[in-house]
């Protein structure tokens, strides 16, 4: 079988065989015979023409058994875990992994690093001084025997070829593709040997998918890999147009997270926390209610037990950044946004993201929102908080936050603001 012959079939809108889509993933794995390039123009291919869901079963299975599957059967609990596609503010996998485990479920939470304008749970946690994202299947699996709860870095062994894979299609203009964004997501997961599965698939100006049918799409796509792979696997459709609570940031949303763990906490975090848990709780088979559980605090000790089982040091404190400069409202009114998108890129600016994968983050860096839509506010009020180690970063971040459209991020008029649900749609079957 040749690289030239499988690229050449999905350049002209065929559909890839079987053979072709096994030969090629575990051969690029392998790092032997296929070239980047070769690679790059497949991934290119597939990005105009598109799979059907034959192929991308296929394609995830192949990426699925390019590499390693967790066995976690020695756990004693029933194991479930959440992905988020990803949003600014989105601080939800802090508080769902505790809050699950308080539940009596077990979840092995294997996250990722932030790239661009949304933030990565690994980042987050590493703001907490001594965490450590390194463990064994062994540790692993022990922690979840014992805690419930495990945030930790994925391990290069499970699904090396998405990784390859991904790194070409951040540099190749190839990333927003349904069948190969939704196999690179659940290639993972499934290799993970989690049981149960609550997708967050968001929507909006400040998600990776801006528009309802593309996030439907996806979700959809995702629920059925899952469940073709033997994992019990939902999905939530959420709303991503606006900043998510108050806090953007590594350190700082680890703060707004232990909030929410205590009992506090901004209104929608809640909201969309204890929607994922009920989802959880219920792929899961437990009778536990998530809102009274978090009430309890029961989440919130086993928080303080998963981060000190990792060798996190909640006692130092969360360090703070050295400098800090407001934005004021222009005019009085109501607010009706805070622009995700531009809170996100703006906090990246700060130093709170990174442009490259290699790239260092600051873990003080990003923005505390001072108001949410729905608030009255009067001119010259603090509307946002910006928080940074450099001041020099300040000026790109100022300048993103007030748009070429002098609206702002934070758009007010004198209307009336209804907020919308959170939660868009709930999707069990594909």
């Amino acid at each position: 079988m040749r690289a030239h012959d499988v690229i050449v079939a999905k350049r002209d809108g065929g559909r890839l065989t079987d053979e072709q889509i096994d030969w090629f993933i575990s051969t690029y794995a392998e790092g032997s015979q296929i070239a980047d390039e070769q690679a790059a123009a497949l991934v290119m291919a597939i990005f105009l023409n598109g799979m059907d869901d034959e192929e991308v079963a296929r394609w995830t299975g192949a990426m699925i058994d390019s590499g390693d599957r967790l066995d976690l059967s020695s756990v004693d609990r029933p194991t479930v875990d959440k992905h988020s596609t990803g949003g600014v503010g989105d601080k939800i996998s802090l508080i769902v992994v505790p809050l699950l485990a308080a539940c009596g479920a077990a979840v092995p939470q294997l996250s990722g690093r932030g790239l661009g304008h949304t933030g990565g749970t690994l980042d987050k946690m590493e703001a907490i001084q001594g965490w450590r994202p390194e463990m064994s299947l062994d540790q692993m699996r022990n922690q979840l025997n014992t805690v419930g709860a495990v945030i930790a870095g994925a391990s290069a062994a499970l699904a090396p070829a998405d990784r390859k894979l991904y790194a070409l299609r951040d540099v190749t203009g190839t990333v927003e593709s349904i069948p190969l964004i939704a196999s690179s997501i659940m290639s993972k997961k499934i290799a993970e040997g989690t049981r149960g599965l609550t997708l967050d698939v968001k929507v909006g100006a400040g998600a990776f998918m801006g528009d309802l049918a593309s996030a439907d799409a996806l979700a959809r796509t995702m629920v059925r890999l899952g469940q073709a792979h033997g994992v019990a696997t939902s999905a939530l459709v959420t709303r991503m147009d606006h900043v998510l609570g108050h806090a953007v940031g590594n350190g700082l949303e680890v703060a707004e997270a232990m909030d929410v763990l205590a009992g506090g906490g901004p209104s929608d975090v809640v909201e969309l926390s204890l929607a994922l848990a009920d989802d959880m709780v219920r792929l899961a088979g437990l009778d536990a209610v998530p809102a009274d559980v978090l009430a309890s605090g029961a989440a919130m000790e086993t928080f303080e037990a998963m981060v000190a089982a990792q060798g996190g040091d909640l006692s130092a404190g969360l360090a703070t950044a050295e400098f800090r400069r407001e934005i004021r409202a222009q005019r009085s009114g109501v607010v009706q946004g805070v622009d995700a998108r531009r809170v996100g890129v703006a906090a990246w600016h700060l130093g709170a993201g990174r442009a490259r994968k290699e790239d260092d983050v600051s873990a003080t860096a990003g923005i505390v929102c001072r108001v949410r839509p729905g608030d009255e506010v009067q001119a010259g009020q603090p509307v946002l908080e910006l928080h940074a180690d450099d001041e020099q970063r300040f000026a790109r971040a100022e300048a993103e936050l007030a748009g070429v459209d002098l609206i702002g991020a934070v758009r007010i008029d004198d209307e009336a603001y209804v907020a919308p649900p959170i939660v868009i749609e709930a999707i069990s079957e594909p």
